[in-house]
């Protein structure tokens, strides 16, 4: 059906009543909002407070214990004069970017020396309100400082040594640490390794105190988990070898006339705490196997190629800051430093008391980098975290591994648990 073609007087007659009805809208429009206002009026806009929060002011101090230590294998492992000091002061810029929402300020002093000048200086300091300690010191140096400002107002992190000692039979009150224990370390490394199947480990023992130590570490670890170590071998160091030219020979010589004849093994598994031989091991061993514990796969709490979890602009922020990258006891410190933080910005307030409390309850958590809420351990005192399993240049895994169950937490899966601490002074 064909429709009827529009006449020009009638196109003339809807343009007109397009026009009006335009018009009428339009007015319409203009006059709409006051009686919608009325009808239904707008949302008030949000209150500003007209107080800012009370200012908090947090001070802490760093003490490091200076200690002779030997030249490191490599050129690339130099030992940097601020190492641990560098990660606080990220922590101290961290807290005050989140502090100038919030009215709070951190600052942070720096102390250097033997055991009794820094004990000297913090108690100087505690005096004028330094009540949150980081301590870069050996395992007996921490029990001294604790000692001395026991009963005092003062919180101690220690981020200077993995002893479980000072967790354990000779844990204080006053100190908790950032610092992976021996145990956690080698139960992280452990568990990936039973993970992958690789069960059977040659331990390689060095001959310090600390190796020893150590040694004991991955001993119960290997049991802990299931795995079994074939056989033990004791390795002496010749110093000698170290940087003399044609060093190297001696060593490619030296390392499989000691590794020949050794029972069957997945893992040479090379326990050397200070790092004064293992990185020899990798590819001269006398049958090819990889290398592991303080040499080629390790575990650790920090490694500077971790992208995840936000991984990659905290390292990019830490390298703007002091021009290098992160290493772990930057991280351990840079935790403790931010624990402090994080209890401060929850609590809104400086009283040393109230922040040593929360810090220790089980309410607490601080986010670090690591995909979980990190927390402390009730009865030592203890840093809760996964450990990273890592080559030199590389992210390998992340422990604990699946599997690996916990009743409470799967974390307490590395290290000491609860049944098992020696510690009294944390239920006292």
């Amino acid at each position: 059906m064909a429709f009827p073609s529009i006449l020009p007087t009638e196109r003339s007659r809807i343009s007109g009543w397009r026009a009006a009805c335009g018009a009428l809208l339009l007015a319409l429009a203009f006059t709409r909002p006051a009686v919608a206002e009325e009808a239904s009026p707008s949302p008030a806009p949000i209150p500003i407070p007209s107080t800012q929060p009370a200012s908090v002011n947090v001070q802490i101090l760093y003490v490091k214990e200076n200690v002779s230590k030997e030249l490191p294998l490599s050129l690339l492992d130099q030992p940097n004069p601020d190492d641990g000091i560098a990660g606080a002061k990220l922590g101290i810029a961290d807290n005050n970017t989140t502090g100038r929402f919030l009215n709070q300020t951190f600052k942070m002093d720096v102390l250097e020396g033997d055991i009794d000048e820094l004990i000297k200086g913090a108690t100087e300091k505690l005096a004028s309100g330094d009540n949150f300690i980081i301590a870069d010191v050996a395992p007996d140096s921490l029990l001294k400082l604790a000692d001395a400002l026991k009963d005092k107002p003062a919180q101690i992190f220690n981020v200077g040594n993995p002893d479980d000692s000072v967790r354990e039979e000779n844990c204080r009150a006053n100190v908790m640490h950032t610092a992976p224990t021996r145990t956690m370390i080698a139960d992280a490394l452990a568990q990936y390794l039973v993970w992958k199947k690789w069960p059977n480990w040659l331990l390689v023992v060095g001959p310090s105190p600390k190796d020893q130590l150590l040694a004991d570490a991955y001993r119960r670890a290997a049991k802990k988990f299931g795995a079994k170590i074939v056989e033990e071998r004791q390795f002496k160091i010749d110093t000698g070898n170290r940087r003399a030219d044609g060093g190297f020979e001696q060593i490619q010589q030296q390392i499989p006339q000691f590794m020949q004849g050794a029972k069957d093994h997945d893992i040479v598994m090379v326990v050397d705490e200070d790092q004064v031989f293992a990185d020899y091991f990798p590819y001269r061993t006398w049958v090819p196997r990889p290398i592991a514990g303080s040499a080629g796969l390790v575990a650790t709490s920090w490694h500077p190629a971790l992208e995840l979890w936000g991984g990659t602009q905290f390292q990019n922020r830490f390298k703007k800051l002091t021009g290098r990258i992160m290493r772990p006891i930057d991280y351990d410190a840079w935790v403790a430093t931010r624990a402090i933080g994080e209890a401060a910005s929850r609590k809104q307030t400086s009283d040393f008391k109230t922040l040593r409390d929360f810090m220790h309850s089980p309410n607490f958590e601080v986010a670090a980098f690591k995909g979980v809420a990190t927390n402390f351990r009730a009865w030592n005192g203890q840093l809760r975290e996964p450990l990273i399993v890592s080559t030199p240049k590389q992210l390998v895994s992340v422990s604990p591994q699946p599997g690996f169950l916990h009743q409470f937490s799967v974390l307490d899966t590395l290290g000491l648990d609860k049944p098992e601490t020696k510690c009294k002074a944390y239920t006292q």
